[in-house]
């Protein structure tokens, strides 16, 4: 049995083994998985991906919070409040900023995002600095995540938050569809816009808050956007594109847990760096696909033309060899 074998079957015996410290990661990794995609796919559409970078840096200036007050609040009935429910809190409150400042500059929305993503970097400096229990190893679980710290808990919050996602998606497909691809349509239809968008920022900052001890605030955005970035270039419709995405982001994910283990590396940072990987091989089969109909395209042109040239040769011979009383016979009918 080669070495390679030997790891894999390692794998799956820790897996069944100890299945509290590897299924329940994997499963909640795989509906994570699912969910990324399909949210990643309205963000990128509407040209907003930029927003899931700014939510999860606010959730984290609320999860630094949880943690400060878990500190402060010891001993008393507040100190039993989840530092992850303190960032669903902050990351729903950034998605009414977002909203508020993107009214405010009608023309230049985009500057709404670096204001809240500045505000939550600078509150997460001045609580990590005032909770003096603050641990590194906790600073970089909330940067990088560690999919390995998931409970059974977890899981099944994470299993509640997929179930209303997809009854989410499925009710309002359509609305969600005309509002990614047509806003004024949308408008004139009756899809109150504003609301519906919202709800899927409110939505987004939800998922970012729950997922984020599992990928980190520095790579929970790239989940989202890198899969769908791939699907784009391959996708043949919008559902194609989701479904390729989601095909994309499982196999990081799964791939990235298995290489976590076997090197002892973080899974987030791993999977995150698979997804790359994807990307860019998508790109590659692109581009010679592109060649390849570009070539395909000039030797058609190329034929078409020596036909041309070929039909107009064999006219002018023609031409040449008939008879000069009867060309001027043919002219005058041809003037008649």
């Amino acid at each position: 049995m080669t070495m390679n074998s030997l790891i894999i079957l390692s794998f799956w015996e820790s897996l069944i083994e100890l299945k509290e410290f590897y299924l329940w990661p994997i499963l909640a990794g795989m509906l994570v998985g699912i969910l990324a995609p399909l949210i990643g796919s309205v963000i990128v559409i509407r040209r907003l991906s930029f927003i899931a970078d700014t939510l999860s840096h606010f959730s984290l200036a609320g999860i630094t919070l949880g943690v400060l007050l878990a500190h402060v609040l010891a001993n008393t009935v507040l100190s039993g409040v989840s530092p992850v429910f303190m960032g669903i809190v902050f990351s729903v409150t950034g998605t009414f900023f977002i909203e508020k400042l993107r009214g405010f500059y009608k023309n230049y929305k985009e500057l709404s995002m670096p204001i809240v993503m500045s505000l939550g970097a600078a509150l997460t400096g001045i609580f990590i600095a005032l909770s003096n229990g603050t641990s590194s190893n906790m600073t970089n679980s909330l940067l990088f995540g560690s999919i390995f710290t998931v409970s059974l808990k977890d899981l099944i919050i994470v299993l509640i938050m997929a179930i209303g996602i997809i009854i989410f998606i499925v009710f309002y497909e359509r609305k969600i569809i005309s509002l990614c691809f047509d806003e004024t349509f949308a408008r004139v239809s009756g899809i109150r816009v504003k609301r519906l968008q919202l709800a899927i920022t409110v939505i987004l900052a939800i998922f970012i808050s729950t997922t984020m001890q599992m990928f980190g605030v520095l790579l929970i955005s790239a989940l989202m956007i890198v899969p769908v970035a791939g699907s784009i270039l391959i996708g043949k419709s919008f559902k194609n594109t989701i479904v390729i995405a989601c095909v994309f982001s499982e196999l990081s994910i799964i791939l990235g847990i298995y290489f976590s283990y076997v090197f002892s590396l973080p899974s987030g940072s791993l999977i995150v760096i698979i997804n790359i990987i994807i990307l860019l091989i998508v790109m590659g089969l692109n581009i010679i696909a592109k060649k390849q109909k570009k070539n395909k395209i000039e030797k058609e042109n190329i034929n078409n033309y020596s036909i041309t040239n070929t039909i107009e040769t064999e006219t002018s011979i023609i031409m040449s060899t008939k008879d000069p009383d009867r060309m001027i016979d043919d002219n005058n009918k041809n003037s008649n």
